[in-house]
């Protein structure tokens, strides 16, 4: 199941994704770390130098009542 996060970083606006829950879990496994990583995407791929990943926001999947979405 595809989960909606946005990831921000330290100077740029944050990029917002579609990724699956386990690949989302590989990439808050390697947060705090140096280097590079690869993460898996809906649409592709993305490339990410983790020393300026700052934070890291999901979306709640569960549908909302009321107007919105």
């Amino acid at each position: 199941m595809a989960v909606q996060v946005s990831i921000g970083f330290q100077a740029s606006p944050p990029l917002g994704l579609k990724v699956d829950q386990t690949d989302l879990d590989t990439l808050l496994g390697a947060i705090g770390s140096e280097g590079w990583h690869d993460l898996k995407t809906s649409d592709g791929q993305v490339r990410m130098n983790l020393g300026h990943v700052l934070w890291v926001r999901t979306e709640n999947p569960e549908p909302k009542v009321g107007f919105g979405r």
